[in-house]
């Protein structure tokens, strides 16, 4: 997702002069061929994320649309003060941009995985909060965050994702994405785990189940008429994140769940269960042992079901 980011960003930058990216010191690899193509539009922060965010906003307050880019927890959590008071309270056309969301960098430890962010910056007054589940959503994510004014969040995968649509033509922001239809479940997924859950989907598809997918590229503002046809249609709605199940993308379908009358269906909420990953491993490995992995999803739907 990354590359694609980058790619799109190089686009949108080369269009309008205005566009600036900031990085803390990192990711260099992947944002040559920006700073390259565009010198003039770049700025390597150093490894200060609270001042390139201080930086970011002031950029943005005089005119600029700036692009905040790190890895993991870095351009979120080590510097939220600077993100609510200088960034969302002012409105400032800030894009802060995380690669790295979830288990991606499981390897290195829970300082890396970034697995409470959608939280809270889902929590923050008018921030839009996007989590793109394959690359042609990723690329969607960020011209819709260009075109968007205001503070934004853009949680990324890191690479490798597979492509779930050729084209997106019409895609908005605050609208989810129908991928399969279904009957009795329907499966919500937001990011970069998308493949588990369509996993999980044809591993149910094999047992008779027939899940409905969709996908969320925004968690925030919420796709609520979406849930609440769904909550009516179906009696089951499992909502998969690679992310704390307390305060993310669960709880934002659960907030709209929690205001209808009437009968509607259950909700299972598949994530990290309220919990630090202090196992280290591979993406795959973590997802795993945190009961977000195909086989896993597929099972608890199962159980809750048939036992």
């Amino acid at each position: 997702m990354r590359d694609t980011f980058v790619k799109t960003l190089i686009e949108i930058a080369k269009a309008d002069k205005d566009v600036h990216l900031l990085t803390g010191d990192l990711g260099f690899g992947v944002l040559k061929p920006y700073w390259e193509q565009l010198p003039e539009q770049f700025t390597n922060i150093g490894i200060a994320e609270q001042n390139m965010t201080g930086i970011a906003a002031g950029l943005a307050l005089s005119g600029k649309k700036v692009f905040t880019y790190s890895i993991g927890n870095f351009p979120t959590l080590r510097c939220l003060e600077q993100i609510r008071n200088d960034c969302a309270y002012h409105d400032a056309n800030v894009k802060i941009v995380c690669v790295g969301g979830g288990f991606v960098y499981g390897s290195l430890g829970m300082s890396h995985h970034a697995t409470e962010d959608l939280a809270i910056m889902r929590a923050l007054p008018s921030v839009v909060v996007m989590a793109p589940g394959d690359l042609t959503e990723a690329a969607a994510c960020t011209r819709a965050i260009y075109e968007h004014q205001g503070t934004c969040y853009l949680r990324l995968g890191r690479g490798g994702e597979q492509k779930i649509h050729e084209s997106i033509s019409d895609f908005r922001i605050g609208k989810a994405i129908q991928i399969k239809e279904g009957n009795r479940v329907v499966v919500f997924s937001t990011g970069g785990i998308f493949d588990e859950a369509l996993g999980a989907v044809e591993l149910l598809n094999d047992r008779g189940i027939y899940p409905a997918l969709y996908t969320f590229p925004t968690v925030k503002p919420i796709d609520r008429e979406l849930i609440r046809a769904c909550a009516k249609e179906y009696d089951l709605v499992v909502t998969v994140e690679e992310h704390n199940i307390i305060g993310g993308f669960g709880s934002a379908v659960a907030e709209v769940l929690s205001e209808m009358s009437g009968n509607r269906a259950v909700q299972i909420k598949i994530g990290l269960n309220d919990t630090y990953s202090c196992i280290v491993g591979t993406q795959k490995y973590l997802r795993n042992e945190y009961g977000m992995s195909a086989e896993k999803i597929a099972e608890r739907i199962w159980e809750y079901l048939y036992v």
